[in-house]
């Protein structure tokens, strides 16, 4: 799945275009490497996000298409 698409899912970040402009900026990383909103993740990829002088980093636990959100929070656990 599309790093932007997953960001929107698992909520992360509350908007697709929001994680465009994140990758864009280079503000997000996957594996320690800087990520283009195109980059393809899987179960077992660490995100590291970077809001500001805050970063948060989360590893992803599964991939779904949609989810609701109660669910979405099952998609990753915070590290």
């Amino acid at each position: 799945m599309r790093l932007d698409k997953f960001l929107k899912v698992s909520r992360l970040i509350k908007r697709r275009t929001v994680a465009n402009e994140a990758c864009d900026a280079g503000r997000v990383l996957v594996n320690g490497v800087v990520a283009k909103a195109s980059t393809k993740v899987k179960a077992g990829d660490i995100i590291e996000i970077q809001f500001g002088t805050k970063t948060v980093k989360a590893e992803v636990l599964d991939i779904k298409e949609t989810t609701k959100k109660e669910e979405a929070k099952d998609l990753f656990k915070y590290l």
